[in-house]
């Protein structure tokens, strides 16, 4: 049965749908001056290669992103379309995003993602594309921080939860964040709906999941080190109680997606053995981590995800999207 998609809230006019290859999906909430400076970024690619937008405001209510996107759309600043997702949740408005994208350009090939806090660097689509042309089905780039707290920055900028996995360009095993990608076509088509897991919509983690999913049907990863976007910090999350709570979610989520992967008995048993062996070893690695960071309360980091990991044994969770202001 076939989903009937609603109207777009607005779409830029004399729109040449045949001609996007490539849709730059930006879900928004609660974001409006952020969204006008992403959305800038996005129009000053410098790049031949034909784009459109994909807006998706998450915030029904108010819609006060999809106000700012329709009027950069109407000016010509950007072109695409803007569409407003209902149900509130990260997952929800992504999956609002892939597939308002796969139902609007008919001679799609990849979707590249970048979030409302975000701003791209000029290069960013290229780069990005030029890394797909490698062969690699998904490719990330880097999201580097911008701390409106600058004594939080000086506490907490080379805390891992600010850092990427990766520094170097080329294929690897997997990456784990939608903040900055580019995925093809042909994995969306695969992969089908619902792409990201709605059960991860307000704790996070539904990327990491999908793309999990994704190399376990044995599509390919790139990483792109130029490709950069720049995330605004705001101060609240150089927060001791935010940054705990994070590094604890992120353990958690490692939890919960390894135990979905490996359902039954004895998954469940071979999960907690690998988060009790993390929780033995993080001592160790905590004060290797504090050696090289030169901060102690990064170099607790391991200790919280071996933490968040046998919590989520415990029916634990934290939903910091749920109270999307404090997240």
């Amino acid at each position: 049965m076939n989903t009937i998609i609603p109207e777009p809230f607005a779409v830029s006019s004399h729109l040449d749908r045949t001609s996007v290859r490539i849709a730059v999906v930006i879900p928004t909430f609660r974001r409006p001056e952020h969204l006008a400076k992403t959305l800038a970024s996005v129009a000053d690619q410098q790049t031949d290669r034909c784009f459109a937008v994909v807006v998706v405001e998450n915030h029904a209510g108010a819609c006060e992103g999809a106000a700012v996107a329709s009027a950069m759309l109407a000016q010509g600043r950007v072109r695409g379309l803007c569409v407003v997702e209902s149900r509130p949740g990260n997952c929800n408005a992504y999956n609002r995003g892939f597939a308002e994208a796969l139902e609007a350009f008919p001679n799609l090939t990849h979707v590249a993602i970048i979030d409302d806090d975000e701003i791209a660097v000029p290069i960013w689509l290229e780069t990005l594309a030029k890394a797909a042309a490698t062969g690699a089905d998904i490719v990330g780039g880097p999201q580097r921080p911008v701390f409106d707290d600058a004594a939080g920055a000086r506490r907490f900028a080379a805390h891992p939860v600010f850092r990427s996995a990766h520094q170097t360009s080329g294929s690897t095993s997997l990456i784990t964040s939608t903040g900055n990608c580019l995925i093809g076509v042909n994995v969306l088509r695969a992969m089908g709906p619902p792409y990201l897991d709605e059960r991860f919509n307000f704790l996070g983690g539904g990327d990491t999941d999908f793309f999990t999913r994704c190399r376990d049907r044995g599509f390919t990863f790139q990483w792109a080190e130029e490709a950069a976007v720049i995330e605004t910090v705001p101060a609240r999350r150089t927060e001791r109680r935010w940054i705990t709570a994070r590094s604890l979610r992120n353990g958690l989520i490692s939890a919960i997606i390894q135990r979905k992967h490996n359902p039954g008995l004895a998954g469940r048993i071979k999960v907690i053995a690998k988060s009790l062996a993390l929780l033995v070893a993080s001592p160790f690695r905590s004060l290797l981590l504090w050696r090289q960071t030169g901060s102690l309360y990064a170099g607790s980091y391991h200790m919280m995800i071996a933490t968040g990991r046998l919590l989520a044994e415990f029916g634990y969770t934290i939903e910091q999207y749920r109270q999307p202001e404090k997240n």
